[in-house]
Order: C-alpha cells, then structure tokens, then sequence
C-alpha cells in the first residue's frame, strides 16, 4: 500500500479505528466520519466517497500482491464500519427491538468486491409502520451510496419457523453474524432459531447431499465446461462451504481446521483443500473486478483478461488462456475430489453412527485384499497398497465385477490417494499390473465408472504419465467444450453406451453395429488415445498413434490388434472430415475413400470411433444432418470394399441406379419414364443424376412437370428429408444474384446452411437445393416459418436485377472473443470442371451473403457449397467458375475474387476482420 491515501473529502487527518484491517484502514478517515455523523446526520457523499475509497484501496492492494484472504475479509470489515454509521445516521440504533444481521457469505465475514451483501433485518416482533419506514430509508441510502443489498425483515418466531422448513435459510442462520443492535435479540435468534437445534445431523446432511446433488445435474455433472461456474459448478467454491457447514452442524466447529482435530481430515487434505479454496478466492477477485459486478462465470469475456492478471503468457501450442484454464481445471478437479470423498466420510459417520463405520458387518471379502463394509469396498487393512501395490489397479477391478458395490469407503480412497507414489515406472513395467489394466479394459461392464473413478482418485494418471499432460487442458474455442481428459473419457462413455440396450434408441445403427466388433478393448483404446497428444508440437493424431503403439505392444496385445488400434488413432478425424467437406456423392470421392480405409472391420471400428467423438466433443454437434452424411458414407465405402478394390463403383452405376429408383418412386404420381425423359431430364447432364439422390430427383422432376417453365421463380420446401435436414428447393431462371440472394435470406432467417448445390440447365434454368437447419442443429419444424422461407424467397428472386440486402442480424457475444485468420485457399484439379476455393474465417451473420457479394463482384458462378461450421470458426468450400463455366485457372482472376471476398468481409488492410471498423 502507498504511504498516503487521501481520506474522505481530503481531510488530513488520518485515524485507524480498532478492528479495522491494516492493509486499507488508511483509505478512509472513519473518525472524521463519525464527527461528520455527529454533526450533520445524514450524508450520502460521505458514505458513497468512503466506499469508494475503500473499494480503490482494496483493488490495489490486490494488484500489488497482497494476500486475497486477507482482502476478502478486509471488505467485509470496511462494509460492517459502513452499515453502523448508515444504521446510526438514519437512527436506526434507538430501536431496541432491531437487530441488523450478516448472512451467506458476508455472515462468514468473506466479501469479494462485488458480492452480494446479504442482510437480515431482526425483529423481536412483527415490525410497526416506524420501523418499516425506517428499513425504507437504510435500502434507498445504500442503494444511493453504491451499495445494493440483498435483504429480507424477519422476526425471531418467523426464522424459527422458515428454518425449519428451507434448507437454505436454515443454512444462512448457521452463519448468522450480528453487525449492530441488541445483542440479547441476535442471542435469542441463536437460541431459538439454530439449525443446530432445528435439524439433525442426519436430516441436515440428507438435504444438503441433495441441495449439491441437484446443483451438480444444473452444470452437467462436469466441471470441465468452455464457460464454467467457479461458485456454483462442481468443484467450486460452494463444494468447499458444503464441507464446512456439515462441519459446523455436527461437530460444532469454527473451521475446517476443526476436522483435522476430530481426524476426520488430514493435516495435508486441509492444506489442499485451503490451497484451492484460495485459488478459487484470487480468480473470483480478479474476476470481480474486471466485470465490474458479482460474476461467478469464467465467460470467454473475461478469460483472456484474468490469464494477463495472473501472468501467463502464449507459447508454443500452449496459449496463455489455456495454460490459465488449465490450472482452474486442475484445482476444481482436486476440489471436487476431496468434497466427494469428505461427504463419504461424513456419511458414514453421520448416517450410520461411527461405530458401524468403524466396526459394521463385513458381509463379503474380495482376492484377500479387499472387503465390502455397508455396501463399500475397503482394503482389510491399511497396509494393502504398501504390501501390494498391484492392488491400486485391483481395486477398480473388483468393482467392476461386483457393481452391487456402492462404490470405496472413503478411508480406502485416502489410501489410495496417499500410496498414488508407488505407481512409478517399475509398477508400470510390471507385467501383472498390466495384465491387469488391460483386463479392466475387456470387462463386460463398468468401463465407464470405473475409469472415471481411476482419474479422479489420481491412478489413471499416475498409471498413465502421458493421460497427465492433458488433465485439465481446454481448448479455447466453441467447438470442444470439454477439456480434453474430460473429452476423452465421453468419448469412452459413448462407445461403452452403444453396447448398452437401453441406450440403442440415441444412435440405433452403432448399437447394431457394434455387435460385430470382436475385440471392444481395440475400440476403447482408440477413444482413450485418440486425442493424447493434444498441445503438443505436430499432428495429435500421428503422435497419438506412436503413443497407442507402444502402449499395446506392451501391454501384450498381437501386431494385428496393435496396428489396428494405432491406424484407428491417427486416422481418428478422417471420416468426419471426408463426409463434411467432400461430396460423398462423388464415386472418385467414394473410391479413394474406400481404398484409405482398406477393410470391412477398419471402417465398422472408424463409424463407431467417429460417431463417439463427436457425440462427445459439443452436444449440438450431433443431429440428423450429420447422422445421414456419416451413414451414407459408411454403407457407400462398404458397398465398394464389399465388392473388392479392382471393382471400383462407376459414374454409369450411380446415374442408372438413381434413374431407375427415383422413376419408382414417380409411378406413385403417374409419372412414367417417357414423360421423364421428354420433358425434364434431356435438360439434364450426367453430373445431376450424380449430386442429386433418387428421391430429390423425384421431387424435383414431379414439381418441374406439374408446374412447367416458371414465370416466377417457384420454391418448394421439405420440412425433413433423408438428409437429416430441411431442404429448399429454388427453381428459376439463372441470374448472378441468385446465390448471394438465396443465401441472405437463409442467413437472414437464422438458418444454417449445412449443404447447397446449384445445378443449371442447358436451356438457363437453375435448379438449386439447399439443405438447413434452425438455431438448435435441427429441421425447422414449424408451418409458418416453413411457409415464410419460401414467400421471402420468392419475393426477393423475383426482381433478380436487385442488389443483395444486407443481413441484419447481431453475432453471439462468444465470438468476437477468437481472432480467427481469414485464409482463402484455391485448388484446380487435373480433369476438374470446377475450381475448389475452400474459406477459412470467423463465423459471424450474413457470412455466405458477402460471399455471395463477392462472387458478383469477380463474375463467379456457384455450382456447390459445402459449408462447415466449427465453434466460432466456418470452414467452407465452394466449387466454382468463371461465366462460361470453366474453372478459374488465371492467378490474377484467383487474387481479383481473395480481394473482393476481404472487401465485403471488411479485411483488406487497415479493417478490423470482425467489425469493419477503421483500425
């Protein structure tokens, strides 16, 4: 702290009044306040300035390194000293009848800046029109000095009777603080009013087990998500005062250093403990200050500013952000932990009395090293992991082959946590610890849990060096939400629930498929590596496969299932890949696809690995769309391995099968081949039969003879279709706004736009499909917007000579946070009719729109478009050509259509990418 801080109203003087902390008392001048009180009543500067004062102290002291248990408290003290003089000043002291007291945070004497300041107003009795009037007038002058109070008025008999009722106002007068008025008042709340008296210990726990319960379903059980909650989330600061309040109901104790005196918490889970509590005090400050206001969520607005706070700085494959989320993780994870295994204790000496904890039934032992203890597994005796070491991977075993076990007593999990040492690279060479780890991987059941519990009592990692580096690791961006060890072991999860009956109605064709794989352990090792060597310099995937070789070789596994899994690893991306970005209509796409892939078992383990990592990379990112591409193209590559490689499918098969489905499907509307051909499909080249599938081609061909050559442009529009998405269908004359109008619409209606392909006519007809999807990644499923799409469109294609409108439409918040380089990248193919320009920028509304502009502006036309969204990041490939349908071969034509698409995405040099704003 400097040596001179000007006091309230740049009196001299300085006083430090007792009890006040050291760190800010020099702030304010709380003797010239008590005269200023004296003298002139009621002064809303006085107090306004001295919060303000106080709050400028309290942050600079932060800033210069000052300890935050320290600051907390500091700011609880300045705001006691503020409320007596306001109490004071408005006469609030002569009421001898009222009480005013401290509760939640602010009870325990904990304020960060911008917290809640909970207040409870105590009567003796139910409060007169006085006593009303006056509370009035204390809310109105702390709402007008800068200080917004929680508050509620309540009389003894009123708390008595609320407590008993409500957890969590029974939870709050457990820590009750009185600020100022009649002691003998706060001592009856005490006396009458104590959760202590009111619950048992019992009831007490029952209802907070279950108050965290519903609390941890809020956040999706998971601490590891992109924005999470530093108070509420698991882990977070609310699983750190969940222990203390058991601890203050049943053993009466001050702190949780209490615990440690009635052995119910070691000297090091205290120090631990305490070490995240303070981590968790230090961002939660920070924080605070930089929103301005009570935020308890680390949103991407405020992550890149705490990194700078604390310090960190970008490195290589490492940013800054990350490597600061990344001891976030790793603390609330070491939290959560610890609270899981405080409340197993607390359990079983509350619920069940400490002596059946201590000295309850055994009713069953397992391999001589462990026994079940009320429904818990435990070791028979302490001395098991020393003696044994194998047995810190036995005992996840045992549980998996006996899941009527509640889960580890909580005294066996201490010693699990105190023995993770022993895990070194001697345990590791050791064969029948590996023996082991691998028949944990081949067990029928209990995969899931039991690998979870493996990383959260710290022996996965251990186990697993390498599993270590990723513990915690986020990716800054919106498309992975979870961390990456969170990732890989949903990843797991998935591929274990596909082999789960009750679960074959989320994805019914993995759960058939699945059956056929011999070996399921080849599939778990692929999710559990498969994302290993995330953050590392070079490809993850070909790292990841070197890391998965040698870990089943030596593991025991033969050279055909060790290939396997490896090939599975570094190939983990391909499928996905190849069905979002290539037209899997293509039998050149197909065929290559088909001879990477090589056999029938590779593609039936890829499906299965491929459908579970985006399961489990960002609950929106699975939907229908995506389960028809992934589909489609595995039943086409197994169509082509099926007939073996020399047998490749051809151009003159997919076009004749197409023909004769889609003329089946036309009998139903007495449409017959002759009708067909004479009308409509003469018009029609080779290349739609191959991008079009028999059911939209019947579509088509059944609108184009029942309508005839359109005056007006005709749009037809299919809620779902075996795409997985809505699909649009615009039938008109070709023009050069047609894409870019088309798009703006779309965009404009917040579609997303997931698939187009135009195909025109020899005689200038256009006949051009869009596949999208609403907000959700679902088909739009209402009439009237369905009904809205196609009457908008209408509208704006009828007067094709119109320049494109703009997209009016705000981004979400989230992405201006990711500097995303735009790169525009061309590719001509040897024997291609198109040019392959693939877009690589930020995502934000009306994106394809100024595309649109910009392939107006270079005289490009749009044959297809295969758009891809990733978090914040759009990945978009359009197939295109010149006016005279020829692919753009002429650099100085390629660099003319890069400098208009950054014209209209406001790029060119001296634009900010995201805004356009002159920079």
């Amino acid at each position: 702290m400097p040596d001179q801080i000007l006091n309230i109203d740049d009196n001299p003087h300085l006083a430090e009044p007792r009890s006040l902390p050291t760190s800010v008392c020099r702030a304010v001048d709380w003797a010239y306040i008590e005269q200023r009180i004296t003298d002139q009543g009621a002064d809303t500067a006085l107090f306004a300035n001295a919060l303000k004062r106080s709050d400028e102290a309290l942050t600079q002291a932060f800033h210069e390194g000052e300890k935050v248990e320290s600051l907390v408290k500091d700011r609880a003290c300045i705001i006691d000293h503020l409320l007596k003089g306001v109490w004071r000043t408005l006469g609030l002291h002569t009421f001898d009848s009222l009480a005013l007291i401290a509760v939640g945070g602010y009870g325990r004497g904990e304020l960060h800046p911008h917290s809640d300041v909970d207040l409870m107003f105590l009567l003796a009795e139910t409060a007169d029109d006085e006593i009303l009037h006056h509370l009035s007038m204390l809310i109105a002058f702390l709402w007008d000095i800068g200080l917004p109070v929680g508050h509620s008025t309540r009389s003894v008999p009123e708390c008595t009777k609320m407590a008993k009722q409500d957890i969590t106002v029974a939870t709050n007068l457990l820590e009750s603080r009185l600020i100022t008025g009649p002691a003998k008042l706060f001592r009856a709340l005490r006396r009458d009013s104590s959760p202590i008296k009111l619950w048992s210990s019992r009831d007490f726990f029952i209802a907070k087990l279950q108050e965290q319960r519903r609390r941890y379903e809020k956040f999706g059980d998971t601490a590891y998500r992109l924005e999470p909650n530093l108070k509420e989330g698991p882990g977070g600061l609310r699983d750190f005062q969940m222990i203390a309040w058991i601890a203050k109901h049943h053993w009466r104790a001050k702190s949780l250093r209490g615990l440690v005196e009635h052995q119910c918490l070691t000297s090091k889970e205290y120090r631990q403990l305490t070490e995240g509590r303070l981590h968790l005090w230090r961002v939660r400050f920070a924080l605070h200050l930089i929103a301005e206001k009570p935020e308890d969520r680390l949103l991407f607005d405020h992550q890149l500013a705490l990194a700078k706070v604390f310090g960190y700085s970008n490195q290589d494959h490492n940013l800054a952000v990350e490597q600061f989320m990344q001891q976030y993780y790793r603390t609330v994870g070491e939290m959560e932990r610890l609270n899981e295994m405080l409340l197993q204790l607390f359990q079983e000496i509350i619920m069940l009395g400490d002596e059946p904890a201590r000295f309850g039934v055994i009713s069953r032992r397992f391999r001589k090293r462990f026994q079940a203890r009320n429904g818990y597994l435990e070791v028979t005796e302490e001395s098991v992991f020393k003696k044994h070491p194998s047995a810190l991977l036995e005992v996840f075993l045992v549980l998996q082959k006996h899941p009527e076990l509640k889960g580890v007593r909580a005294c066996t999990i201490r010693l699990i946590r105190d023995h993770r040492y022993l895990i070194d690279e001697t345990f590791r060479e050791n064969p029948n610890n590996r023996a082991l780890f691998m028949e944990m991987l081949r067990q029928p059941m209990g995969i899931t849990h039991e690998f979870r519990r493996m990383h959260r009592y710290g022996v996965l990692a251990a186990y697993w060096p390498i599993f270590a580096k990723i513990v915690g690791r986020m990716q800054y961006d919106l498309f992975h939400v979870y961390t990456v060890d969170e990732h890989t072991l949903v990843v797991l999860r998935n591929i274990r629930r596909f082999t789960v009956e009750e679960h074959a109605h989320e994805v019914p064709f993995c759960t058939q498929l699945i059956r056929e794989i011999p070996k399921l352990e080849i599939l778990y090792l692929a999710a559990l590596f498969h994302d290993i060597a995330k953050g590392r310099k070079g490809d993850h995937s070909t790292l990841g496969a070197e890391e998965a070789h040698m870990f089943c070789h030596q593991h025991g596994m033969n050279s055909f299932d060790v290939s396997l899994v490896a090939w599975l690893v570094k190939n983990h991306l391909l499928m996905s890949l190849t069905a979002q970005r290539m037209d899997i209509g293509d039998p050149i796409v197909i065929n290559e696809f088909a001879r990477k892939i090589g056999t029938i078992l590779r593609l039936k383990h890829l499906y299965l690995l491929t459908v579970a990592d985006i399961r489990g990379t960002n609950s929106t990112l699975w939907n229908a769309w995506r389960n028809a591409l992934l589909t489609g193209l595995y039943h086409s590559t197994h169509q082509v391995l099926r007939r073996g490689r020399n047998m490749p499918i051809l151009r003159g098969e997919i076009i004749s099968e197409t023909k004769k489905t889609a003329l089946q499907i036309l009998q139903d509307a007495q449409i017959g081949p002759a009708e067909c051909e004479r009308l409509w499909w003469s018009e029609f080249d080779d290349d739609y039969f191959l991008r079009h599938s028999a059911d939209e081609v019947a579509w088509h061909t059944q609108c184009l003879i029942e309508s005839g050559p359109p005056s007006e442009p005709k749009v037809l529009v299919r809620r779902l279709t075996p795409r997985g998405g809505t699909e649009i269908f615009v039938y008109t004359h070709d023009h050069k706004h047609l894409f870019a109008h088309i798009t703006t619409v779309l965009d404009q209606q917040g579609l997303s736009i997931v698939d187009a392909r135009i195909y025109t006519t020899r005689t200038g007809f256009t006949l051009d499909t869009f596949l999208v999807l609403d907000e959700s990644g679902r088909p739009v499923e209402e009439k009237y917007r369905l009904d809205d799409i196609a009457h908008t469109l209408v509208k704006l294609l009828s007067n094709p000579q119109r320049p494109p409108p703009d997209v009016v439409r705000r981004a979400p918040s989230q992405i201006k946070h990711f500097q995303i380089e735009t790169q525009i990248i061309f590719d001509n193919e040897p024997d291609s009719r198109h040019t392959q320009l693939e877009l690589i920028t930020a995502d934000r509304p009306g994106l394809l729109s100024k595309v649109g502009k910009a392939f107006i502006d270079s005289n490009v036309l749009v044959d297809n478009a295969r758009i891809t969204t990733i978090g914040a990041q759009a990945e978009d490939l359009f197939y295109i050509t010149n006016t005279n349908r020829h692919p753009i071969v002429s650099p100085e034509q390629q660099e003319l259509i890069r400098h208009n698409i950054l014209k209209h995405l406001n790029e060119l040099p001296g634009f900010n990418g995201y805004t356009g704003q002159p920079v």
